[in-house]
């Protein structure tokens, strides 16, 4: 499987996180249906599993990291913010949103739909402005998972995170 690891600085008003990477998994799990990545999140202690969509607007989450399983269709997402990074996903694929990403929907198939989560005792809110002191120390302390969301104990934020 084929890991890409991007770090982005600072967007216009979206903070991103310049210590942690964005993770995407190519074809992290292929020949699925929702359950996959469902039980995967679940087993691996990522909790507030809900499947749905990527907003239409860019926005950010302070008070969680964020994983984001493509469990069908494909999109064409901007993540980090203003002169972020496009990247095209498709049914298997899984980003993995450290707290502060910037993530925005830019254009997608009608049978998209994702499989989200968070690690456990991590709460997401919805940001679309400029991050107070407090929510950008927030984003700078929140806690690594102690697992990665699809592989446990020998995935990617284990390895890119520590």
């Amino acid at each position: 499987m084929n890991v890409e690891h991007v770090i982005f600085q600072s967007s216009a008003w979206v903070p991103n996180n310049p210590d942690l990477p964005v993770l995407l998994y190519r074809a992290a799990l292929q020949e699925l249906d929702w359950s996959d990545f469902e039980t995967a999140f679940a087993a691996n202690g990522w909790t507030g599993i809900w499947r749905d969509g990527v907003f239409d607007f860019q926005h950010y989450h302070s008070g969680a990291h964020e994983v984001l399983g493509v469990a069908s269709g494909d999109a064409t997402l901007l993540i980090g913010g203003v002169g972020g990074h496009v990247f095209h996903v498709v049914k298997g694929d899984c980003l993995i949103l450290p707290a502060g990403t910037g993530h925005r929907n830019l254009g997608a198939s009608p049978d998209f739909e994702i499989v989200g989560a968070y690690p456990k005792d991590q709460y997401a809110d919805i940001q679309t402005a400029a991050p107070t002191q407090a929510m950008q120390t927030t984003i700078s302390t929140l806690p690594i998972p102690d697992t990665d969301p699809v592989f446990g104990s020998n995935g990617g934020v284990l390895e890119y995170w520590r």
